[in-house]
């Protein structure tokens, strides 16, 4: 009978821990099961969906390889001055690659992400408040410092092949004493009367220069509109001469023509009253003339007169 009880006992024992072990099991979309058989890690993974395992012996993790943000929150850092900051939180955007989940969880555990992500954040941050004053980190440096440490957190999971692609990191503002912060309000609101000073003055030389651009423009179109007056009045001037020249021209062309006609007509009358005036005509003519008076002479000299006037006629008619 008491034999009977501790079979009883023993095998209620069984029953609860198949029970607790969970044979049939589910694994969730965007993850993957990985196994361990009496403490060794199983050289396989399983895809998500009802999944069974050996009561007992088998136990299995859900590893996460869909894009996942992992929060690190609450990092002090001390900048190069001595001064004590703290991040709020560190927000980053990671995956973990299917093909690399065996070996990162062999390697590392289940919690890898603990050794590559969280710890690492603290002490890249921690090196980077270190190297930088708090103006550098509060204000300077910061706009950068979500993309440096997804550089710094890259590089190291693909020196060490762990598998995990970042994606995105996130970083809230830091927290700084109340006392430092009134200060970079005022440093910040002096800076902007600057900038504000710095603008106005750039206005007031684009400004001058615009106004110095539009006189030069005028300056030069003026001399292009004078240059072109003095071309058209050259132009005109040249018109004039050229038009000066051709009546200059016809007009002593005019009168050499009429020159020329006078002297023709001088030739012409001269030739003619040469043939008319001949030797023979004149004779003719003076003894007309002679026949026609009335008036006789007699005596010795007659015929030398007759004689003087051959001599006349001879010379004349030479010349």
């Amino acid at each position: 009978m008491q034999l009977l009880q501790i079979f009883g006992t023993f095998l209620v024992a069984v029953i609860i821990a198949v029970i607790q072990s969970k044979p049939a099991h589910f694994i969730h979309e965007g993850y993957v099961g990985v196994y361990w058989r009496g403490g060794a890690l199983l050289p396989h993974t399983a895809e998500a969906g009802v999944r069974y395992m050996i009561p007992v012996l088998d136990t299995m993790e859900q590893v996460q390889v869909s894009t996942q943000t992992d929060s690190v929150s609450s990092i002090p850092c001390g900048t190069s001055g001595g001064v004590m900051v703290n991040i709020a939180r560190i927000e980053v955007v990671n995956r973990l690659r299917k093909d690399h989940v065996l070996q990162t969880i062999r390697n590392y555990g289940v919690h890898y992400d603990k050794i590559w992500i969280f710890d690492k954040i603290h002490h890249e941050i921690n090196q980077f408040c270190s190297k930088h004053t708090l103006h550098e980190v509060y204000i300077e440096k910061f706009d950068a410092l979500d993309e440096m440490l997804a550089n710094k957190l890259q590089t190291d999971c693909d020196k060490y092949d762990i598998g995990i692609d970042i994606i995105s990191i996130r970083v809230t503002k830091p927290t700084i004493p109340d006392s430092i912060k009134k200060t970079f309000a005022q440093l910040e609101e002096a800076k902007q009367e600057l900038l504000l000073k710095k603008e106005q003055q750039r206005l007031m030389e684009a400004e001058q220069v615009i106004v110095l651009q539009q006189a030069k423009a005028k300056a030069e179109q003026n001399k292009q509109v004078r240059k072109i007056q003095l071309e058209v009045e050259l132009l005109e001037e040249e018109s004039k001469k050229s038009i000066q020249l051709v009546r200059d021209t016809m007009k002593s062309e005019s009168i050499k023509a009429m020159a020329d006609a006078e002297a023709y007509s001088i030739r012409v009358v001269a030739e003619a009253e040469a043939t008319r005036l001949s030797k023979a005509k004149l004779q003719e003519v003076l003894y007309t003339s002679l026949s026609n008076n009335t008036k006789m002479y007699f005596g010795e000299s007659i015929p030398k007169f007759w004689m003087d006037l051959n001599q006349f006629f001879d010379k004349n008619s030479k010349q």
